[in-house]
């Protein structure tokens, strides 16, 4: 069965790899992603943050100096909460480069265009083939302006990025644009060769005893899979970039819903920290015999099929749908 796909205009094996996650922090993992069958390694992001905290301290580093006292004993920065420093996630990504056979995926992350962009000219030089960039902005004033403020920011970083590099470059949405295939063909319309569905909003919760904000993260489920099925479905065909399915897939199930709908790569994380990155290799192989089952001749023959490229009026197709929806429930 031939499972093999086009993402990034990287030819791949099969749709399937893990994305952006600490799966990929130490190389020992990295090796047993490769070996399970991964398509490609997706890095973690690189943060705007980093970069920018990491340019603050080297310029004090050097002003402080001449103004300091004898007994200052060191001008080393304050303990990072990251798990690598820009230099250090340049370095890693060439040993991945060295250690595994496959495509290597950089990742950047921020939210205004500026110096950090400089990185992704930095990740090309350190060998990725291709990179991901990951505009995580949550408006929280009301006084931003949904067109100027969000959509034009992401244009500009994108563009600001595909200026930089010559390697594919994908980009990581979030699903809460007025009019998402309007934006995406925008997107479409700088030269970036793919679009990953959907980056996943982290909610903070609230420590009532101690009253402070507190991180919490929840994996993925299924459910989550149903928002991507929709807009996949709505993109496949509008747009010339290839598209990604990322959160929600925990079974073969899960993937050939996404790939019926257009996805063309299957990024994987939650169902691989709750069972190993050996978890892969059975959903590929699940994948390859549903197909199989089927009589399906190849993946290409399965992607897309269940999209609305092919439906006179989509508009009205979802008010059916939605209409159909309200009506299944029973008490």
């Amino acid at each position: 069965m031939n499972l093999s796909t086009r993402y990034l205009g990287l030819e791949l094996s099969h749709p399937f790899m893990p994305g952006a996650s600490p799966l990929v922090d130490n190389l020992d993992e990295v090796k047993r992603l490769e070996d399970a069958g991964a398509s490609a390694i997706v890095m973690h992001s690189l943060f705007e943050e980093q970069i920018e905290r990491e340019a603050m301290f080297e310029e004090r580093h050097m002003d402080v100096h001449e103004h300091s006292f004898a007994e200052a004993t060191t001008y080393r920065p304050n303990p990072s909460d990251f798990v690598l420093e820009p230099d250090q996630y340049l370095e890693y990504l060439r040993r991945i480069k060295e250690t595994v056979s496959i495509p290597v995926i950089g990742s950047l992350n921020g939210t205004h265009t500026g110096g950090w962009i400089r990185y992704a000219d930095l990740i090309q030089q350190a060998g990725a083939d291709a990179l991901e960039i990951n505009v995580y902005f949550l408006p929280a004033a009301a006084v931003e302006d949904a067109n100027h403020d969000v959509e034009s920011r992401t244009l500009d970083i994108v563009k600001a990025v595909r200026d930089e590099v010559s390697i594919p470059t994908a980009v990581k949405l979030s699903p809460f644009f007025s009019s998402l295939p309007r934006f995406a063909r925008e997107l479409d319309g700088l030269g970036i060769d793919g679009l990953v569905l959907f980056n996943r909003f982290y909610q903070p919760d609230i420590d009532i005893e101690r009253l402070e904000i507190v991180p919490r993260l929840e994996l993925s489920t299924s459910a989550e899979l149903l928002l991507r099925i929709r807009w996949l479905a709505a993109l496949y065909g509008q747009i010339n970039a290839s598209l990604a399915v990322t959160g929600g897939v925990h079974t073969r199930e899960d993937a050939i819903k996404a790939i019926m709908a257009g996805a063309g790569a299957v990024q994987v994380v939650s169902a691989l920290l709750r069972n190993g990155s050996g978890y892969l290799r059975m959903l590929i192989d699940g994948t390859r015999e549903w197909l199989e089952e089927n009589e399906y001749d190849s993946l290409q023959q399965m992607q897309g099929s269940m999209s609305l490229k092919n439906c006179p009026n989509p508009e009205a197709f979802e008010r059916v749908n939605y209409l159909k929806t309200l009506q299944v429930w029973r008490a």
